[in-house]
Formats: C-alpha cells, structure tokens, sequence
C-alpha cells in the first residue's frame, strides 16, 4: 500500500471512528421507525403503542409503528436486520425472533447473535390456556379427555410453524398422543378473534389479548402459565397445577439493527426503561397482565444466552426436529 494510501485509510478510520459521538448528540433529529414483530391490536403492539406518548417526549422525535406479524417473528427480523444501524430503526423483537427460531429453522434470513444490538428488555407475557366457550371442557384434564376421544378434532391457533404457541400445541400432542391441529395468526388480537369465532379450539397466548373475549363470555381460560394464580383471576389454576409442568416463558424486548452506535443504544435503552419503570405505566401493564422487566443492555445480552439454551432445552424436549426455512 503507498503512503497516500494509508494517509487516506488512516483520515478514513478517524473520520468514521468521530461519527459516533457526534451522532449520539444530535440524535435522534428525525422519526423513529419501530417495527413490531407482531399484529396490530395484539397486547404487545397496544403496550408499544401506549408508551409511544412518553418516549416520544424523552427523545424528541415521532415514533413511526411499523407491525410486521407472521412467521413467528421471521418476517419483522428478517426487516430489521436488513435496516440501517443508524438509530432510526428499532425493533421491538420477543422469544420466538431470538430463542425459538435460531434453534428450529435452518437457513433464517437473519443470524439471531450477528444482527442485532440489544438495547433492553421489556416485559414478561402471563400467558393462558384458553378454549372456545362452546368447547365441552371445563378444566385441563376434560380438555385432555376431549382431545383423546376425537385425536385430529381440535384447531389450536399458533404463530406460525415453530412458533412458541406452536410448540406448545406439539408438546401437548406428545404428552396426550392426540393430533390438535395448528392454525397460524399474525398475533393474538387476531388469535383471540379466531378463538371467540371458534375457528379454533383452544390456543395459549398472552392474557391481555383475551380479556375482550373472556368479558363477553365467547373464551374461557382454563390454566395460566404462572409460577402463582393471578390475583385477578384466582379460580384459574395454574399450568403446574393442572397437570401441565411445561417450562418456559414468554418476553418482549428491544433490539437495533448491527452497527447502531453504543451511545445511541444508551440513549434509547434510557428512554424505554424510564418509561416501563414508570409506576402509573406499571399500573398499565399490570392490567394487561404483563410483568415490567427493563433492562440495560449488557444485561439483556446476558439474558438472550441464557434464554436461547432454555429454548434448545425445551426444543428437545418436545422432540421437534429442526427444518429448513421457506420465505413467506
């Protein structure tokens, strides 16, 4: 390389390397893209939309809801990982996008560790077992019973296939030697629609999804996936006590595409955990039946290992073999 080469390599490593702050300054200094992997009306796009008020005031700029449901999150990742790391584009990503996915699906359009930035986890999911109102079936172990007599009888609204309520329905099958059958929705709202329709039978998906359905009498939850009852539904047994020791739980979080600069990753992880640590936002999410669990980044990395092992864990032991990604 000629010294003029090196001169203009070495101007150019200085120049990119002061990109950085100066854009953590300035930023954010347009809208924010922020692409839900989920349906709009499902629990985790009302929460998003209802904190978006309050982020918008702490960092300055609209926040642009962008819903990217189906797939089991494949879609909104794949969207994500395709975005420029500048900032502008945030993704609100869960379970299935980072855990579930990278460990049932060769050929992903995105790599789950390569792709992304962590910025902060937001919530836990209290997730319910829910069937039809006109479903014969009162509790799990009729459920079982119903399933059992007509093995391929009962539709179970998923994600997708390999999604996290998908693998769930194969684990039931396992563990019951029945044949429910799996329907894929873009998120809960439309699940818990399907469900009251009675396209579907049963499914398990987040609760806040199902407080419409369950209000007027068309759903009915049968177990809650819970290390206790919920104080506000205290007849509703939990998963454990019902017979169904099925490990694993279901978060949301916050991510950036690769290449987002550290500092703009802190400003916004500061933003969303001022917002979700919020005592009157705890009051909301509490009524959606969501556990509040922001973190900063070095923490959710930490916490997306861990989960993703769990994942491989739970995979195994649903006995689900991996299989080749096709784009939808």
């Amino acid at each position: 390389m000629s010294w003029l080469a090196r001169l203009c390599a070495g101007a150019c490593i200085v120049a990119t390397s002061s990109l950085s702050p100066l854009h953590a300054q300035t930023y954010p200094d347009k809208p924010i893209r922020v692409i839900v992997s989920i349906a709009a009306g499902s629990v985790t796009d009302v929460i998003v939309r209802a904190a978006a008020k309050d982020l918008e005031a702490k960092l300055g700029q609209p926040l642009v809801i962008e819903n990217r449901g189906g797939a089991a999150g494949i879609l909104a990742g794949q969207a994500c990982a395709q975005s420029a790391g500048d900032g502008y584009t945030l993704c609100v990503i869960y379970h299935s996008t980072m855990s579930y996915n990278p460990v049932q699906f060769d050929k992903l359009p995105y790599d789950a560790e390569k792709d992304f930035v962590p910025v902060t986890r937001l919530f836990f999911l209290t997730e319910g077992l829910f069937v039809n109102a006109d479903v014969p079936a009162k509790n799990v172990a009729e459920l079982k019973a119903l399933a059992q007599a007509k093995p391929a009888g009962l539709n179970f609204a998923t994600l997708g296939n390999a999604s996290f309520p998908d693998l769930f329905r194969v684990w039931l099958n396992n563990q019951w030697g029945t044949k429910i059958v799996g329907v894929p929705y873009k998120g809960g709202g439309p699940a818990a629609q399907a469900l009251a329709a009675n396209e579907v039978q049963l499914t398990r998906f987040g609760v806040g999804n199902f407080r419409g359905a369950m209000d007027a009498g068309k759903v009915r939850m049968i177990a809650i996936a819970a290390d206790q009852r919920s104080k506000q539904f205290p007849d509703v047994p939990t998963l454990k006590e019902a017979g169904l020791d099925y490990p694993g739980q279901g978060w949301w979080g916050l991510a950036a595409p690769k290449g987002t600069p550290a500092p703009v990753v802190e400003k916004v992880n500061a933003a969303f955990v001022a917002v979700f640590s919020d005592p009157k936002f705890a009051e909301f999410l509490d009524k959606q039946l969501v556990v509040p669990a922001a973190t900063g980044p070095a923490d959710f990395a930490k916490f997306l290992k861990e989960d993703r092992k769990a994942a491989e864990d739970l995979v195994r032991t649903a006995n689900t073999p991996k299989q080749e990604y096709k784009s939808q």
